[in-house]
């Protein structure tokens, strides 16, 4: 009898234990303090400046986005060069979105100087090509902070090696409260850790917060950043529900959508209260932002 007691005692242990380190850590944890970055939700973030109207991750999409749509946000992704410079383009290569060839990492900015930016945009299937040979190139960040000096700013490091490059060129401008990072993998923002502005999570960390709101954890998984910027759907699962916006919110973590260029989807969205949307189609966004969120209509092309 006497063993079975002291059986039940070690069980009951075992069970209680962990959640009493759970409690412990959910007590002991507090919410996000919140970044200025992430004010005025919903937000408009454009997709690379909008990369359905213009040259993805050039300056006259990002032109666009913030005169024409009143975008709040400019998305872009960058790249290292050969010489240390930190350009703004998506892709390891040049071939998909310019005229040229290669790994950006493998030539200096001269050289990636040299390409046509806008050679390969067409938005009306390849009738046409009204960006070619108009001298859109691929920027550096630093000429992105320059030229638009008042725009919140996400950029996601596409490659690890580019980060210090990106934090010398983000202190120069003193741009720590306009600049949101990202990095899809946590490494690539490793230099990041102690950064004084806005985060977002990288897929380890959304996995892992994923996991907890699967499990009904969540309110015990304090997140380490300041927002979550996530597909709806994934390898053909949902991951984004109102319940997920509910619980990340529970810690001061905004959620932004990416990449949402369906009406119907953005005004569902919306309503499930997320805080921001990415897409390809700034236009779109901002007439839906003007319905649903009474925002004042933008200019649009002039």
């Amino acid at each position: 009898m006497v063993p079975e007691r002291s059986r039940l005692r070690a069980g009951l242990l075992a069970l209680t234990l962990p959640v009493a380190a759970l409690a412990l850590r959910r007590a002991s944890a507090h919410p996000r303090p919140g970044q200025p970055y992430l004010a005025g939700a919903p937000l408009l973030i454009a997709h690379r400046g909008g990369s359905h109207l213009a040259p993805e991750n050039t300056l006259p999409a990002f032109e666009r986005a913030l005169a024409w749509w009143r975008a709040d946000v400019l998305e872009l992704d960058v790249q290292p060069t050969r010489d240390g410079e930190v350009v703004v383009i998506h892709d390891a290569t040049l071939d998909r979105t310019t005229d040229g060839q290669g790994r950006v990492s493998e030539q200096t900015l001269a050289e990636i100087r040299r390409c046509d930016a806008g050679y390969r945009f067409s938005a009306d299937g390849g009738r046409s090509f009204p960006f070619r040979g108009q001298g859109v190139r691929v920027p550096t960040l630093d000429e992105v902070l320059e030229r638009f000096p008042a725009a919140r700013v996400n950029v996601e490091i596409k490659d690890g090696r580019a980060q210090q490059a990106v934090w010398r060129v983000v202190q120069r401008h003193g741009a720590w409260a306009r600049v949101l990072i990202a990095a899809g993998r946590r490494a690539n923002r490793a230099r990041f850790r102690r950064y004084p502005g806005a985060t977002s999570a990288s897929q380890e960390e959304l996995l892992a917060f994923y996991l907890h709101h699967r499990a009904r954890l969540a309110a015990f998984y304090a997140p380490g950043v300041d927002a979550f910027q996530m597909p709806e759907r994934h390898a053909g699962h949902q991951v984004l529900s109102p319940r997920l916006v509910r619980e990340a919110h529970a810690w001061n973590v905004a959620v932004h959508v990416w990449t949402v260029n369906d009406e119907a989807d953005m005004r569902r969205l919306l309503g499930w209260g997320v805080d921001g949307i990415v897409t390809d189609r700034p236009d779109v966004l901002a007439h839906v932002l003007h319905a649903v969120a009474a925002r004042p209509l933008p200019p649009g092309p002039r």
